[in-house]
């Protein structure tokens, strides 16, 4: 029995080397990307619900960014806060910034893809981008990074939606390898012909990709999915690229303690089930292949059998897994993460788990 044992951890091993070095690999050891700036009209699309702390510190930013031609425009969400006041306030201040005020409606009361679609069609430009009320970015070329990855074929550009580092904050670390994590899947399976999500914090598409499938409506009555149910239906190989300049960076702020981050992924894993077959299947997989190695390992390590080829296939196994999220940790600015890689690998898998039965048992709270 543990003869057999020790064969399906080899050739999970060999599963997680597919993932890490063939697929993960296509983003992780790509070039550095240069850009050639294009300056097509872009409108910057951002949606709030009761944010006017947030909107306050960064709608100024995204005012001052370097472009030539684009504008802002601010959706807000039936917010019961001074959210609308501080819009109107900022409409006034910014020539290039134009407010859509959205009314509570009882067939679409608190669905934020109502709002953004009224958002999207109120916007006067062809390209638009899109980040939430609690981002900011990077830096002042972030509308010009972005649009210089369109082109007459791609109309659709992921970009990478980093959270705030928070010295001394162990969750902080769990977050930011997360979203490290996240995003060197969905880029990598982008270069290779099969996008599947993106994030709102930082995306970026052509309206006649949101026309061309209908918007929102096929899942409009799931709360969550504006940015990856949206870019799973509407993504494809040919249609869609990546973005991942240090300057094309937004940054948002974390969850602070570990019951609203538990929510999030809460949020963020209940959509996946709506995912394509293939898409489905993929991350299923890869995850299914973590929980084994884990299992594997402590089962085979506790009878010590073959204690020495276990011992090395494991840190075989850490070697190439370190080493490709290692360069993608570099492109994408969170080297710091990987040094607690081990062990914040094993506490997102059993969270992960904790997470889908919770969901079982729940249903979680979306949009405020």
């Amino acid at each position: 029995m543990l003869l057999i044992l020790l064969y399906i951890f080899i050739g999970i091993i060999a599963l997680q080397i597919f993932y890490y070095l063939v697929v993960f690999g296509k983003f992780a050891f790509a070039k550095a990307q240069k850009i050639t700036p294009k300056r097509i009209p872009i409108s910057v699309i951002v949606c709030a619900k009761n944010e006017e702390e947030n909107v306050k510190k960064f709608v100024p930013l995204l005012a001052e960014q370097n472009y030539p031609d684009f504008e802002i425009v601010l959706i807000d969400d039936a917010s019961s806060d001074e959210t609308l006041e501080i819009f109107e306030a900022f409409e006034r201040q910014y020539s290039n910034i134009k407010l859509v005020k959205v009314q509570n409606n009882e067939a679409f009361w608190g669905n934020k893809k109502f709002a953004l679609t009224l958002g999207i069609k109120a916007a006067s430009k062809e390209y638009l981008l899109f980040t939430d009320a609690d981002c900011y970015p990077t830096s002042k070329d972030w509308i010009l990074n972005m649009s210089a990855q369109f082109t007459m074929h791609k109309t659709i550009v992921l970009g990478y939606g980093a959270y705030e580092k928070i010295k001394g904050s162990f969750l902080n670390k769990i977050i930011r390898f997360e979203t490290l994590l996240t995003a060197t899947q969905y880029f990598s399976w982008a270069k290779m012909g099969r996008p599947y999500m993106g994030v709102g914090r930082n995306l970026a598409y052509k309206r006649e990709e949101f026309f061309r499938v209908n918007g929102f409506i096929d899942h409009m009555n799931v709360r969550s999915g504006d940015d990856d149910l949206f870019i799973n239906q509407a993504a494809k190989g040919s249609n869609t690229t990546v973005c991942y300049t240090p300057d094309s960076f937004t940054i948002s702020e974390p969850k602070l303690t570990w019951k609203d981050w538990f929510r999030q992924k809460r949020r963020h894993v209940s959509t996946a089930k709506l995912y394509k077959g293939f898409d489905k299947f993929q991350l299923g997989v890869y995850y299914f292949s973590q929980l084994s190695f884990i299992l594997l390992a402590i089962l085979l390590l506790a009878f010590q059998f073959q204690w020495m080829i276990v011992g090395g296939l494991i840190v075989f196994r850490y070697i190439f897994t370190w080493t490709t999220l290692g360069y993608a940790a570099g492109k994408l600015k969170e080297k710091d993460v990987m040094y607690w890689f081990p062990i914040i690998e094993i506490i997102l898998i059993f969270t992960q788990l904790n997470v889908f039965f919770t969901n079982l048992i729940s249903k979680p709270v979306h949009w405020k």
